[in-house]
């Protein structure tokens, strides 16, 4: 499958939800990224900061597989929606 930026978003939409719904994950994204509460909110409509979602994300295989199980869909489906948004891109330095 081949990801739009709209689509992306949307994907990174639903992994949002579901990571704001996990109450062991959360406290960690929150920790890590210096956002709050509120700005899952403010910024859910910024491609940039659902790219950072992602990018946690892929951080940890298990979180991975819990996002793609809790959605149905296949593993490598948060990788493309990730390279769809700001910043996804894959640099070649050759």
């Amino acid at each position: 499958m081949s990801y739009t930026q709209d689509t992306a978003e949307t994907l990174a939409l639903q992994a949002l939800g579901w990571l704001a719904a996990n109450d062991d994950l959360l406290p960690v994204f929150l920790g890590s990224t210096g956002a709050s509460e509120a700005d899952l909110k403010t910024q859910a409509s910024d491609p940039i900061f659902l790219g950072a979602v992602l990018d946690f994300l892929m951080m940890d295989d298990a979180w991975v597989i819990g996002l793609c199980d809790h959605l149905a869909i296949p593993y490598e489906r948060i990788m493309q929606a990730r390279a769809a948004l700001p910043g996804g891109e894959q640099v070649h330095w050759t």
